[in-house]
């Protein structure tokens, strides 16, 4: 156990029932600059040398050999270093058996730039998302107001055109809504998978029968000879493909062509492979891996910022990559590959 603590992040401290210092990882010695073995036998006050903001010390306020019988732990919460480093700190309590004396205290600390730098993601999170929520509900909130107080005023056609816009809008909040669910349930790892049988060419077909007949254009679909079957969530995978072909028509200067194929790749067996081509300049290299962050945009009609970063969450929680290189005719080139996942179940029995 001990030389699994020393691989552990966080620093983690072990002292026995006298409250001296039994076991300390090579984190905590990194915290505290100690050489060798010196904080070997010390007393856990002395070890965990840690203030609250009034100058309380986390032993004398933790008290991890008194207190209640029954507890067990100690909730995490922040102290501060003697060199004003602010650190999160809980404690195990190890009893000797329920409600029994303390045989051991496990302290773990552990820096809490991390914390704070989520904080402040979620900070911006919310900032976003209220600015993105805002600007369809000032749409709607001023036409149904203009309505509901002027509708002698206007004419027929004129009234349609007002609840047409609401309605639009309308739809924009739903679909920001549901990205924003989709993004929360990825960074949480809830993204749930209904798994079947998917024919990536035909699912690829339907999408693009879909586009064409709302705009009028005609893709190109290049398909490989006995493209294996794989076992995903259609509905998710209509989700990245449809996703990837209006970033293409909205940011690539249009859909050149789609390829899929069983992979090839010596790094990728067992799959198939999704390429979008589009006719645009290119995405720099520098700024590929930024595509898949949240709320990223590039130009001028750029939506949430939040498709890319879904598409990525779906593709990789099939246990599939996404990359984009450069397209041999010019352009970008948008490749994913989803394994094919085939249950033990259905796999021919040896």
């Amino acid at each position: 156990m001990l030389v699994e603590f020393d691989d552990h992040p966080d620093g983690v401290i072990i002292a026995g029932a006298d409250g001296l210092v039994e076991y300390v990882n090579h984190r905590i010695k990194t915290m505290a600059k100690a050489d060798g073995d010196e904080m070997i036998g010390m007393h856990l006050a002395d070890a965990v040398p840690f203030d609250d903001l009034n100058g309380n010390s986390w032993y004398d306020m933790v008290r991890p050999y008194d207190g209640l019988a029954i507890r067990t732990r100690t909730s995490e919460t922040s102290w501060w270093s003697p060199r004003g480093s602010e650190y999160l700190i809980t404690a195990s309590l190890v009893r000797e058996r329920p409600g029994g004396k303390v045989e051991k205290v496990v302290v773990s600390v552990r820096n809490a730039r991390v914390r704070n730098q989520r904080d402040r993601e979620r900070s911006d999170l919310v900032a976003t998302a209220a600015h993105e929520l805002r600007s369809p509900l000032t749409g709607i909130k001023g036409f149904t107001s203009t309505l509901l107080t002027k509708w002698d005023r206007f004419s027929e056609d004129q009234r349609r055109l007002m609840l047409e816009t609401v309605d639009a809008d309308a739809d924009r909040l739903t679909r920001l809504i549901s990205e924003l669910l989709d993004a929360a349930r990825i960074d949480a790892g809830r993204l749930t998978l209904r798994r079947g049988p998917v024919h990536l060419d035909d699912l690829v077909t339907r999408v693009l029968m879909n586009i064409s007949a709302a705009s009028g254009e005609r893709y190109t679909v290049d398909i490989g000879d006995d493209l294996a079957m794989i076992w995903g969530d259609a509905d998710r995978i209509t989700q990245v493909v449809t996703n990837l072909v209006e970033n293409a028509n909205r940011h690539g200067h249009g859909l050149r062509r789609i390829l899929i194929q069983n992979t090839q790749h010596p790094d990728y067996t067992g799959g198939v492979s999704l390429q979008v081509h589009d006719r645009g300049p290119g995405i720099p290299e520098e700024a590929r891996q930024r595509v898949f962050s949240r709320f990223w945009r590039a130009g001028p009609g750029a939506g949430s910022g939040l498709g890319m970063y879904i598409v990525r969450g779906i593709v990789e929680e099939h246990g599939g990559r996404i990359d984009i290189v450069d397209a041999d005719e010019g352009g970008a080139c948008i490749r994913v590959w989803l394994p094919i996942n085939e249950p033990e179940a259905m796999a021919d029995p040896a």
